[in-house]
């Protein structure tokens, strides 16, 4: 697939708020490359038409921190003026009257809300038909598919997608874009059809770990603060999962990537935590199920036909978990979330897998969340970073974790640690 790219979110919005370029310009381009680049690559459930930009209003647009940049909102996500199908094809969609929250959010910092980017059924397992722009045999991922995809392809610079289990994290690390799961709670949730109370969480994709804290800017009441930045980090690297094996690939690529930090002074320290990843895990499997269960169980009750037999089945299974094997579960969500000084004390992030690999082959399923899943249950902010490519070109990377509510922290040191990598590999 032919990629071409947009300028980034941080130079669209900079040449917007100069008067360099005109506030709809990028909105135009980015419409310009949906059309060429769609029918191959599948992302978008629903596109703007062109002449919809000349009902905004230019000034409204011109002065904030996401001046003129297009953005791509994952299809469980409510857009004014557009459908919500949450990748249910069978289920009308019924056109939007007001914005999700954390959509008018990034209205109000100048982004224009380009279309509404596949997602799997319900973001649950079902994939949508988007196709992996590095490889269109290969899965993107899931369940933002269409917003990772969009953004590796040069359709928009920044995308909203959503994470449950593994849902924003995966889809990065296969299309190779930065993703960034904030701390749980941190975007507000209003207008986004919640499947999981508990894990439910807005994310963003971008290209580069700068665009990704200009959409904090706008999402995340926090102060932009980097107190890391005049002391050399400490990382602790976690390989270790019970369900996944990280690939040959994979393992030599986080080596690599140790060796490149180590070369530059950031101390990396080996953290075995089997024991706490084989409880959050299993906490994850009752939690998701168990809410999951409840949310879809009405829709189930009247639509079946509607829903695939997997969704069906999870509804199933779900019910079937008791109150207080789920209660049991949360408590341990509570008691682990803040345990951050007990396991990891004295590392500024974790370095640990995104995924066992690089995107596998087959477009029936999205791929493995075992390494994305206890961060999902902690609630804690997760980063992935792209950093090579495979001899059959595609991406490999790595996911730096955050302590509770440490997401600008995280990101600063990410856009840090990225630099390095970046630079050793030119």
């Amino acid at each position: 697939m032919s990629h071409a790219f947009l300028p980034s979110a941080v130079a669209i919005a900079r040449r917007v708020r100069r008067g360099e370029a005109g506030p709809l310009a990028a909105a135009r381009q980015s419409l310009a490359a949906i059309e060429r680049g769609e029918a191959d690559l599948r992302a978008w459930s629903h596109v703007m038409p062109a002449e919809a930009l000349d009902a905004l209003d230019p000034a409204a647009i011109a002065g904030g921190v996401l001046a003129g940049v297009p953005v791509g909102i994952k299809d469980v996500i409510d857009v004014a003026g557009m459908p919500t199908g949450h990748g249910a094809p069978a289920l009308a969609a019924g056109t939007q009257a007001f914005d999700a929250c954390a959509v008018g959010m990034l209205r109000a910092a100048g982004a224009i809300p380009i279309g509404k980017t596949v997602t799997a059924e319900f973001a649950f397992r079902t994939p949508g038909p988007t196709r992996n722009p590095h490889a269109p045999s290969h899965t993107p991922g899931g369940s933002s598919s269409g917003s990772a995809a969009a953004v590796a392809a040069g359709m928009v610079p920044v995308a909203l997608g959503t994470q449950t289990g593994g849902s924003m994290i995966r889809p990065a690390a296969f299309c190779g874009v930065v993703g960034f799961k904030p701390s749980f709670g941190r975007v507000f949730r209003d207008g986004m059809k919640l499947t999981c109370e508990s894990l439910d969480t807005i994310g963003w994709y971008a290209n580069g770990v700068e665009d990704a804290q200009a959409v904090a800017q706008a999402l995340l009441d926090e102060p932009d603060a980097d107190d890391r930045a005049d002391r050399t980090p400490t990382i602790a690297v976690q390989l270790g999962n019970p369900r996944a094996e990280l690939s040959a690939e994979g393992r030599a690529e986080i080596a690599r990537i140790q060796a490149v930090l180590g070369a530059h002074g950031v101390r990396c320290v080996s953290v075995e935590a089997e024991r706490e990843t084989a409880r959050l895990l299993r906490a994850h499997d009752v939690i998701m199920h168990y809410e999951f269960a409840r949310s879809l169980a009405p829709v189930v009750e009247r639509r079946a036909d509607a829903v695939s037999a997997a969704l069906r089945q999870a509804v199933v299974e779900g019910l079937a978990i008791g109150a207080g094997q789920y209660r049991e579960m949360r408590a341990l969500q509570a008691e682990l979330r803040h345990g951050w000084r007990r396991l990891y004390d004295g590392a500024d992030a974790v370095l640990t897998p995104s995924t066992p690999g690089p995107a596998p082959r087959g477009l029936a399923h999205t791929g493995d969340a075992s390494f994305n899943k206890i961060w999902s249950v902690l609630g804690w902010p997760c980063l992935h970073l792209p950093t090579a490519f495979n001899p059959a070109g595609l991406p490999l990377g790595m996911q730096l974790v955050g302590d509770w509510e440490s997401d600008r922290a995280l990101l600063a040191l990410g856009r840090k640690l990225h630099h390095l990598l970046i630079q050793q590999g030119e």
